[in-house]
């Protein structure tokens, strides 16, 4: 059997590595770093990315691209079926940041089959033409906006951690400023040079991403409407569909399904 210790797929002789490993909810990896670049795709579950300024949702069906070098935890919502490939810096994805990114189906079969190739694969064998197909298919991944950066000033970090722990609060800039003590000119300003987002934008990505946080362990979207602050459930629904250009309920329905 191959192995399931990521430190085995980091010198090898070959642009990709597959590597499948199961775990349970709850579990954590602690903060480490790895040579390659990751793609840590959900075959099914629910995984929460860290680094230092920033935080991933990872939902059943979608990947996260880690590039090399950076340091990163995993904590697993639920039990997760992970199946990652290790890319050598050598090999052109396009992708320079890690991001959450959808996988399409003919990338999902791709990355499944991958993971009963050996180590030392043939590179001009069928495996390798696996593997060359795989990092075709990595250019097409599209991008998904499910993180919200975090600022590095310490007012911003104060209003984004109070936001994250209760994405349902609703004071305005001004309002924030009288708490941290600054102006709501002089915060909006921050937040636009420090996060690229403006703070309504920024308030609205934390609560997309605990909305699909929430969705993916099961709550009903009237709920999450509910308790994320929005006034009704057709309100959340419109806003979820302007950030992921579908439904909740048509986000998670399985790769290939026609359901509604």
């Amino acid at each position: 059997m191959k192995s399931t210790d990521s430190a085995d797929y980091q010198q090898l002789n070959r642009p990709i590595a597959a590597m499948a490993k199961d775990f349970p909810a709850g579990y954590r990896i602690e903060p480490h770093a790895h040579t390659r670049a990751q793609l840590i795709f959900a075959a099914s579950g629910v995984m929460e990315i860290t680094t230092d300024n920033n935080t991933w949702v990872v939902p059943t069906g979608r990947a996260v691209w880690v590039s090399p070098g950076t340091e990163h935890a995993i904590n697993m919502l639920s039990a997760v079926t992970m199946r990652t490939l290790y890319i050598a810096p050598t090999v052109e994805t396009g992708l320079r940041s890690c991001q959450v990114v959808s996988v399409s189906n003919l990338l999902r079969a791709l990355i499944l089959a991958s993971m009963d190739i050996p180590l030392e694969y043939n590179i001009n064998g069928r495996d390798g033409l696996i593997m060359q197909l795989i990092v075709h298919e990595l250019h097409n991944m599209e991008f998904v906006p499910l993180h919200a950066p975090m600022p590095n000033d310490p007012r911003l970090i104060t209003i984004c951690r109070a936001i994250l722990e209760d994405p349902s609060r609703t004071e305005t800039l001004a309002q924030w400023g009288s708490i941290v003590g600054a102006t709501s000119r002089t915060l909006a300003n921050h937040f636009l040079a420090e996060t690229g987002l403006t703070f309504g934008r920024w308030r609205q990505q934390a609560r997309l991403v605990e909305a699909v946080r929430r969705l993916a362990l099961g709550q009903s979207a009237s709920t999450v409407a509910l308790e994320l602050g929005y006034r009704s459930q057709s309100a959340f629904i419109a806003m979820f569909r302007r950030a992921l250009g579908t439904t909740p309920t048509r986000y998670f329905d399985p790769p290939g399904s026609t359901t509604s």
